[in-house]
């Protein structure tokens, strides 16, 4: 492609270093989409003839048609996708398909494709965001009863519904969609036109090729188009972050399936067993979920890491930004599906979690309330009511079998009516603030949700 200026042959090692083709091949697609638009804009420009832009579509076509039934060869001596497609096609076609990159460079038609590849994969992550969700608030309204204990630094707290808990990963899910939506918008303009970076005096419609592909405008700027990869940082770190938040739920469904705790069972499709042990079961996708995080973080900083000295404009260093998106995009991809695949199938222990949410001292900040209702001030309250904590401890009873008198000694504004303090369902339901888990509250949710992300009807 370049056999004009130079007088030797890339070495065969240098070749082998510097080729992308065997992991850009994926960008076949939005490659073609891409070089079908510009042979429109090349035709509006009189550039090339409608002949000769119905022999390159028809060309691009075929050659798409090859590399999805996997009989296309790629070629590392050609280096890329662009080229082995380019080539491809001028072999076919003819002079044709040489017309084909006029006034356009390898530079903003990689841009282009790495924008239609980001465009398409946020799609397919939104809507698996949207299964795990479904999961999710599904399992939320099948245990809508189930008790359990919420948890500050790993301690028992106070009470919350298992479907409250459920609910607050959908929560985090909606953030990670909507970013993912946010992120779309600012990737969805396109650089194509940019050349290499300064343009070229072979002027193309810009606009009408944007149109053609979907994109809501054009870049204003051709040496920011061609080396700006900012749109890919910002999908990394939605993805990043999205993998924090089920590596979270991961480690809940790891502690919640062990012997000690024991709130649920997990399908026997989505555990292993033990090579020597044989009473075992894994939880392995919560702990390979868990120790995926790491990657997606780390492909983040991959990037950055890359962008941080770059000078303007284009530089190789660039060819680095693709395996590090591929490998998070899979990973976040198949991350959601499995989770939603295991969230669907897991068994919930209502009884072991009713056990532990019957430890009395989860209610002990419900007693300081019932306190401050007969007008104490809440301080206060709360040293009253880790003086009675100790008191209960050292006596091995729980509040509940302590007598009235032995509640007296540590304030006399206790009465009859604190052992009606002392009911799970009571203090559940007195949670009545918004975003507060008392039964109709979560119930209120479910239904929201159920709604929000019920499919849209197909048409």
């Amino acid at each position: 492609m370049w056999k004009g200026r130079f007088q030797k042959e890339t070495s065969d090692l240098v070749k082998r270093y510097g080729e992308s083709v065997s992991f850009d091949w994926r960008l076949y697609a939005q490659d073609i989409r891409g070089s079908v638009a510009q042979a429109e804009a090349l035709l509006r420009a009189k550039i090339i003839t409608a002949a000769e832009c119905r022999q390159i579509k028809a060309g691009l076509r075929g050659i798409e048609k090859e590399i999805r039934d996997g009989q296309f060869t790629w070629k590392f001596s050609l280096e890329d996708v662009h080229m082995n497609i380019e080539s491809a096609l001028t072999e076919r076609i003819g002079a044709a398909g040489a017309k084909l990159h006029t006034a356009r460079s390898r530079n903003d038609q990689v841009a282009t494709d790495a924008r239609l590849y980001c465009r398409d994969e946020a799609a397919l992550m939104l809507s698996l965001i949207r299964g795990l969700q479904r999961a999710m608030v599904g399992s939320a309204a099948a245990h809508a009863g189930v008790i359990l204990p919420g948890y500050t630094h790993l301690q028992r707290g106070q009470p919350v519904l298992l479907a409250h808990h459920l609910l607050a990963y959908v929560e985090m899910l909606e953030r990670d969609a909507g970013r993912l939506e946010d992120a779309v918008k600012r990737l969805n303009v396109l650089p194509l036109g940019s050349g290499a970076l300064a343009g070229s005096t072979i002027v193309l419609d810009r606009e009408f090729v944007a149109a053609q592909l979907g994109f809501d405008g054009v870049t204003r700027n051709s040496m920011d188009a061609v080396s700006d990869r900012d749109f890919m940082a910002e999908l990394l770190f939605v993805i990043a972050l999205c993998g924090v938040h089920l590596s979270r739920l991961a480690e809940d469904l790891i502690l919640w399936a062990t012997a000690e705790f024991a709130f649920i069972t997990l399908d026997d499709a989505h555990t292993t067993g033990s090579s020597l042990m044989p009473q075992k079961k894994n939880p392995d996708v919560a702990e390979l979920t868990r120790g995926k995080c790491g990657r997606l973080v780390g492909n983040l900083m991959s990037l950055l890491t890359t962008l941080k000295g770059l000078p303007m404009t284009y530089n190789r260093d660039l060819q680095e930004d693709k395996e590090r998106l591929f490998d998070s995009i899979d990973t976040i991809k198949m991350a959601l599906a499995v989770n939603a695949e295991m969230i669907a199938g897991m068994q919930v222990n209502g009884t072991a979690c009713r056990a532990a949410a019957s430890d009395p001292f989860l209610l002990a900040t419900d007693l300081a309330d019932y306190l401050v209702k007969k007008g104490l001030p809440f301080r206060h309250a709360h040293e009253v009511i880790g003086r009675l904590t100790a008191f209960s401890l050292a006596e091995k009873r729980g509040f509940p079998a302590l007598s009235l008198d032995e509640f007296r000694q540590f304030s006399e504004l206790f009465a009859d009516d604190v052992f009606a303090v002392l009911d799970l369902e009571t203090a559940l339901a007195a949670r009545q603030a918004t975003g507060a888990p008392s039964p109709s509250g979560v119930a209120g949710e479910i239904k929201r949700w159920q709604k929000a992300l019920r499919p849209p009807p197909r048409r």
